[in-house]
């Protein structure tokens, strides 16, 4: 497996400063943050993140993106765009981008649960997604769909509602362990395997349910919360086992957004934990 960062989770430093600082520690890629943001002093993960390449105008921004990850001696893990499935406009745009680049693979988003009859929802993104499988065939790319708490595909299970018998050459899954300790958890290996072919793409990241309050009733109110990989309820080494005995040897991208430690020192030990973990779930994969 190759390893990579997402530079949603390195706000505070500027392109040049995210491949550089990811090189010497011995990363093998980087998947860059492509999205319209507000502005935020000091940055944050959502706003004013420096590492974010903007999709307004991205197009004059390709040269620098392939420039600086090229002469890093980086490779792109993917683009993780914020473009809806259903924004066709912008969807090609993003695969147009993806292509130019050779970052094969690209995240397009789902609709939140909010925002409509559940139904409704599944059945027009799937009409959407035909399309954009047969709009990434033409790139030679894949779209992805990142399994995501609080859209209409939070599981497995419900990804496969949405791709079932498109091309999975040209659509697949991005699966998130962070996000399904969230909603949506089934066991890893069992959701690998329904996945299949469609399983193109791995994020790591760790959570803890904590009680940050009392509810009306006097029970505790217990909000999910970003804590470091070694400590939170996921269990990294088990989910990195089964990605073994799945067979899966591909990318595997962490967006620690956890705080507790300063930047630099997080990337660099969150590699170091994975190799070590790795290296033990390497007998044990088979």
């Amino acid at each position: 497996m190759r390893y990579s960062v997402f530079t949603a989770s390195t706000p505070d430093w500027t392109p040049e400063e995210t491949v550089a600082q990811l090189a010497a520690q011995g990363w093998d890629g980087v998947e860059w943050r492509i999205t319209d943001q507000q502005t935020a002093e000091p940055p944050g993960f959502w706003a004013g993140n420096r590492a974010t390449f903007p999709l307004t105008g991205l197009e004059y921004e390709l040269l620098r993106i392939a420039e600086i990850t090229r002469t890093a001696g980086l490779a792109m893990s993917g683009l993780g765009g914020y473009v809806p499935a259903s924004d066709h406009a912008n969807v090609e745009r993003m695969l147009a981008a993806t292509a130019t680049l050779g970052a094969e693979r690209v995240r397009v988003t789902m609709p939140a649960l909010a925002s409509g009859d559940y139904r409704e929802l599944m059945d027009a993104t799937r009409r959407d997604l035909a399309r954009v499988a047969d709009r990434a065939a033409e790139y030679g790319v894949t779209a992805l769909v990142e399994l995501h708490h609080g859209t209409i595909a939070a599981s497995a299970s419900a990804a496969m509602r949405l791709l079932d018998g498109l091309d999975p050459q040209h659509v697949g899954v991005i699966h998130d362990i962070g996000n399904l300790t969230i909603e949506g958890f089934e066991d890893p290996l069992a959701a690998f395997q329904l996945l299949g072919p469609y399983l193109a793409h791995v994020h790591v990241k760790n959570v803890a349910w904590m009680v940050t309050g009392t509810r009306p009733d006097g029970g505790p109110r217990w909000s999910a919360e970003w804590v470091p990989l070694r400590e939170g309820q996921a269990d990294i080494e088990a989910y990195l086992v089964a990605l073994r005995r799945f067979g899966y040897d591909g990318w595997v991208t962490v967006e620690d957004f956890s705080t507790v430690t300063p930047l630099a020192e997080r990337t660099r030990d969150n590699l170091s934990y994975l190799r070590e973990l790795d290296r033990r779930s390497s007998g044990r994969g088979a």
